[in-house]
């Protein structure tokens, strides 16, 4: 499965421990599309259709439904754990992605 940064992905997240967002979703994959292609893994921020607007989730509609990125839960997950891509994000929520990423692990 060709993987790239920015699309949503359909991921089985179990098992989890604690808090850790569970059971099979949506996800966004946020690594570059160089780890992508050599990597076995890539790296994710689970989507909830369950959230409040907090300064790490951004609201998004897909699939008809209104959602969250869950900015504060990114993981690195092995690609076997992707069913399959399900969209991409608009160029908008890219840029407010990277917005939040920025604010979030960078000084």
């Amino acid at each position: 499965m060709d993987l790239k940064q920015y699309q949503i992905v359909l991921v089985n997240l179990d098992p989890t421990v604690g808090s850790e967002i569970k059971k099979t979703r949506p996800c966004v994959i946020i690594s570059p599309n160089e780890m992508n292609k050599y990597l076995n893994t890539v790296i994710i921020a689970p989507m909830t259709t369950q959230s409040k607007k907090y300064p790490t989730t951004i609201e998004i509609n897909h699939d008809n439904k209104k959602g969250w990125i869950v900015l504060d839960q990114i993981r690195t997950i092995d690609k076997q754990r992707v069913y399959k891509v399900l969209d991409n994000l608009t160029i908008t929520e890219i840029e407010k992605v990277k917005m939040i990423i920025k604010e979030l692990l960078v000084d």
